[in-house]
């Protein structure tokens, strides 16, 4: 994401914790269409987590860990190509795109949405069980607006 500030997390806006929960859902099912394959994504649900250096009570960043597992594992390659093809279509940048630095080599894809605030990053994970993809999404810094709190549990 652009970094509009200076510990290179950008600003989100203002929301509450639960309306900005809402909006990473739908970007993480925005992903899932483009993954364009037959199969299961998980039902983990977003969370609130804390902006580094900033007001704990004022500002929050949502994550969104989540895995996709294909009908057939023939598939993981075709999910993986068309997220690399369809996301920069879609207002995404990858800024990152190999075999990142574990044992396995795993093929990982970092890309940034500026104009949603959001980044994601993709590992295709073919060892040690059924293969699929692990996605890991992340806000920028939200500002809750004047009056209310931060849900830490937003539904």
């Amino acid at each position: 994401m652009t970094d509009d500030e200076p510990d290179g997390v950008p600003s989100a806006g203002t929301s509450n914790s639960s309306d900005a929960a809402d909006a990473m859902q739908e970007v993480s099912s925005s992903l899932y269409k483009m993954i364009g394959v037959k199969g299961k994504a998980s039902d983990n649900f977003p969370g609130v987590s804390e902006c580094a250096g900033k007001d704990l009570k004022k500002f929050f960043r949502i994550f969104h860990p989540w895995s996709f597992t294909p009908a057939s594992a023939s598939d993981i390659d075709e999910a993986m190509a068309r997220l690399k093809r369809e996301m920069p279509k879609h207002g995404w940048k990858i800024v990152e795109y190999g075999p990142n630095t574990s044992k396995n080599r795993s093929l990982t894809l970092t890309a940034d949405n500026d104009k949603k605030k959001v980044s994601v990053k993709v590992i295709k994970m073919v060892k040690g069980g059924p293969p699929m993809l692990s996605l890991d999404l992340v806000s920028g810094c939200y500002q809750v607006p004047d009056g209310e709190k931060i849900d830490l549990y937003p539904s």
